[in-house]
């Protein structure tokens, strides 16, 4: 029975990757929003959905080439909040992608209201050494079809 249960998976769309989300309990300051912070996990999740949708194995492709993904920098918007049971969707584009980077563009919605808009760059590390190194080009061919 239990292995039918599946996780939330999202959608591509005019290269564009839409992953739902839904504010729980524990997403929610003492106001009954959701805490700043957390709109930070939503897109992290979607990044990670992201790469799971286009067939790579984060977990997998660390142990065997001791190199992934990590965040160096991210600018944030905040325009509206989200509260407790909202249905959230979170979108991921690549707006450019370099020998050792991407940039990513996010933005999550209740609906038609933008809430928040983020843009994330993240470098390919090397985990032993510390230092960032080429986009494997299996990946790079994945992510020039979507707008890289």
């Amino acid at each position: 029975m239990t292995d039918n249960v599946k996780p939330a998976k999202g959608i591509i769309e005019n290269k564009t990757f839409f992953y739902p989300i839904r504010v729980y309990y524990e997403d929610t300051d003492a106001g009954g929003i959701v805490y700043y912070a957390n709109y930070l996990k939503f897109s992290e999740r979607a990044r990670t959905e992201f790469l799971r949708c286009l067939g790579i194995n984060q977990q997998q492709h660390l142990q065997q080439s001791k190199c992934g993904f990590v965040v160096r920098s991210c600018n944030i918007d905040y325009f509206s909040s989200a509260v407790l049971d909202d249905e959230l969707v979170v979108s991921c584009k690549i707006s450019e992608l370099g020998a050792a980077f991407a940039v990513l563009h996010q933005e999550i919605r209740r609906g038609d209201d933008l809430l928040s808009s983020l843009e994330v760059k993240v470098i390919y590390l090397n985990i032993e050494t510390h230092r960032p190194t080429r986009i494997p080009d299996n990946f790079v061919e994945k992510f020039k079809n979507f707008g890289a």
